[in-house]
């Protein structure tokens, strides 16, 4: 018996509708963990799996005051995946990137670049308005890549300074999570808010698990003023990028295009530390003495590119190409 064809239309629009949750879901993790991730955006990971413009379209809906069922529902996916994400690896992505960091990265870059089909094939045939837009966002990141974070100093005591930079820094965070190839947090880096912001996530997460809600409360001065920056930079974003997808497409996804793969120029995975002297300068202290530049903690060491041995060359290649394949597959899913 053949089935009519409203009902296989219907199927294929609920197949559609479970696909693109799937995919918000696991946009939502990989864009969590990125977050935490000095180099790696957030928004990268939603464009790298598929849910990039419904995301920022239904941002920008639900910051108008429409609410429609299968918006918000894509939309808490995204979002309550990432929260999970953060809340719960926060720890283990910090701990990772200090013993494995080279192996991070390359996964990192492969899934990354397993976005860039997706785009290619929306742009093709490419003209000048396409690489030229593409070039810029390429030189931008690779002009982010240079700038050194260390030279701005860590966060201050309590205070409305204190809070004012956080929530700015919250707020270019946001920005960072919507625009692919801008890290958010290692625009963090670059403000002295990471480290600060990192911890308190550790913490109020480690207080929530263990039931100790003090632990976790002590915590709000700090995340209370990086929420309300990172929504605003998100709607704000969300805004302006709907808008530009609207009335500049072909540019505006070409610039997308050059910032995802421009985003790997940051992300060289391969580096040695280097200790500190006196002189130096790490998380906006003043190494003046001989115990200051002993009492730094390893994780805090300058670091300087290297060449990879042949096992890393092979191992990363590895990785690069699990990562690629999963970010690529995933798009695909649904399309």
């Amino acid at each position: 018996m053949t089935q009519p064809l409203g009902d296989t239309h219907l199927d294929i629009a609920q197949f559609r509708s479970g696909a693109i949750a799937i995919r918000s879901v696991i946009g939502g993790t990989f864009m969590g963990l990125a977050n935490l991730v000095p180099g790696i955006s957030g928004g990268t990971m939603l464009l790298a799996v598929g849910v990039y413009p419904q995301f920022i379209s239904g941002v920008a809906e639900v910051s108008t005051l429409r609410f429609r069922p299968k918006v918000l529902l894509m939309l808490a996916c995204v979002v309550g995946a990432a929260g999970v994400a953060i809340g719960g690896f926060a720890g283990v992505i910090g701990s990772l990137l200090d013993r494995y960091q080279w192996a991070m990265y390359c996964l990192f870059i492969g899934l990354t670049l397993g976005g860039a089909p997706l785009l290619w094939r929306m742009l093709r045939p490419l003209d000048t308005t396409v690489m030229t837009s593409g070039a810029v966002a390429v030189v931008l990141m690779a002009l982010l890549a240079l700038t050194d974070p260390e030279r701005i100093g860590t966060q201050a005591a309590p205070g409305l300074a204190a809070y004012t930079m956080l929530a700015v820094a919250g707020f270019s965070g946001g920005a960072a999570m919507i625009l692919p190839g801008v890290s958010g947090a290692y625009l963090l880096l670059i403000l002295g808010q990471y480290r600060a912001i990192v911890d308190a996530v550790a913490r109020a997460a480690d207080g929530a698990r263990a039931g100790d809600w003090m632990v976790a409360l002590q915590t709000l001065h700090v995340l209370i003023p990086v929420a309300i920056g990172v929504g605003l930079g998100v709607v704000g974003v969300s805004n302006l990028v709907r808008r530009l997808l609207a009335n500049y497409e072909r540019a505006t996804l070409g610039f997308l295009l050059g910032l995802l793969c421009g985003a790997v120029i940051g992300l060289w995975p391969f580096n040695d530390p280097i200790p500190p002297q006196v002189g130096d300068i790490v998380r906006g202290v003043a190494l003046t003495t001989a115990d200051l530049v002993a009492a730094v903690d390893p994780e805090d060491y300058r670091t300087i590119k290297v060449l990879p041995s042949f096992a890393q060359v092979l191992g990363g290649s590895a990785l690069g190409l699990v990562g690629f394949t999963a970010s690529w597959g995933i798009s695909r899913f649904g399309r």
